[in-house]
């Protein structure tokens, strides 16, 4: 009977502790929980008076990591009033040295994130001169995402440091990290070079986010720009994905390296004949008329000679390379109908000269009726 009242005695006193340890627990995140509502509530008021909006940006990012901190913040400041015991500790233990590093490195991943959008929000690449700004969202963009990738690496080992199991391991693996290393680079080394030229792309810049391309006879913009691979938007909304090796390695066409302006060109085939300084005359007039000619420079020349027609090439400026193929196609379309209704004899002819021998002449004479055979009087065939 005594050993029963002892046994319920104790239980009594283990479910007294585990109900008071599990209210102060309770209550310390849910305090937790009230400052970060709190913090939250005075920061979005203080970013909504700002006439910026990146502080809005930045509350909103931090507001989810920050919640998780604070309630282990909350929990670690009343774990001495928890009175665990040696087995509760350990647990406890564990739980912090998983958790710690796990939750710093979603803040610090937060907090990059935050930064970015706040670049991204004060480049804006839809203007016309956004040769800035594109250097500057390209550049950031791939820092960005090596940043995180070292902040993912970090906090995975500070949290397999934590339990002393893998802690051993990980003193046994280092003995054979340099075969490990050899084996791992040989089998990944596409993966390697193609993140090795992705940091050289950071600072080289090659291409930048909404460079206007040619790659592989296929004209589009850069659209997105990551460690491994480079998204290209082609003009008829396909989307063509390309390592990033393949623009350090082989050349291609950048159309926006350094400014936007391209010299457009158009090749008329007409007859040696035609009026030249009449064309080019009505030239200037057709580009008076066009709003996608940005009045820097055009021109109109003979730039080949065949036996039978000549090439004319026009040169005309536009502000960037969709304008220049829509202000091409304006302008070929109105020198076209000026010269098939005001110069026909500039269209493209064939000429056939004819000669004596090639084409018999026959002098013209009175029609006389054909003579009819004599009858035959040999009567014996």
């Amino acid at each position: 009977m005594k050993t029963l009242d002892r046994w319920i005695e104790t239980y009594d006193d283990t479910a007294l502790r585990f109900g008071s340890a599990l209210a102060i627990g309770v209550g310390a995140i849910l305090l937790g929980l009230l400052l970060h509502h709190v913090l939250m509530l005075v920061a979005r008021r203080g970013a909504a008076r700002t006439p910026s909006g990146t502080d809005d940006l930045i509350v909103d990012r931090l507001a989810q990591p920050l919640r998780w901190v604070f309630c282990a913040i909350a929990l670690t400041a009343v774990l001495p009033a928890l009175r665990l015991n040696d087995d509760a500790t350990e647990i406890w233990q564990r739980i912090f040295g998983l958790g710690v590093p796990a939750l710093m490195g979603w803040l610090l991943i937060g907090i990059l994130n935050a930064l970015q959008d706040v670049l991204i929000a004060r480049t804006d690449i839809t203007v016309e001169d956004n040769l800035r700004a594109r250097r500057k969202r390209t550049r950031a963009g791939i820092l960005h995402r090596i940043t995180v990738f070292l902040v993912l690496v970090v906090t995975l080992c500070m949290m397999l440091i934590s339990i002393p199991s893998v802690r051993t391991i990980g003193v046994t693996l280092i003995a054979s990290a340099g075969l490990a290393a050899l084996a791992v680079g040989a089998a990944a080394q596409p993966a390697l070079k193609n993140l090795i030229a992705g940091v050289q792309m950071a600072f080289t810049e090659p291409i930048r986010i909404d460079d206007a391309v040619v790659l592989d006879n296929e004209w589009g913009r850069i659209e997105e720009i990551t460690l491994t691979y480079v998204v290209i938007r082609i003009w008829d909304d396909r989307r063509l994905v390309v390592p990033v090796s393949r623009f350090l390695e082989q050349p291609f066409q950048n159309w926006t390296r350094e400014s936007a302006q391209l010299l457009g060109n158009i090749i008329f085939y007409l007859d040696p004949t035609a009026d030249i300084p009449r064309l080019r005359a009505h030239l200037a007039t057709v580009m008076d008329r066009m709003p996608l000619w940005d009045r820097r420079f055009h021109n109109l020349q003979v730039t080949d000679m065949k036996a039978d027609m000549i090439e004319v090439r026009a040169l005309m400026t536009a502000k960037d390379g969709p304008t220049a193929f829509d202000l091409r196609c304006a302008v070929r379309e109105a020198m076209l109908a000026y010269i098939a209704a005001e110069m026909p004899e500039a269209l493209l002819q064939r000429r056939i000269t004819p000669t004596s021998g090639d084409w018999p002449v026959i002098a013209p004479g009175p029609t006389t009726p054909a003579a009819s055979p004599p009858a035959s009087t040999d009567r014996t065939a």
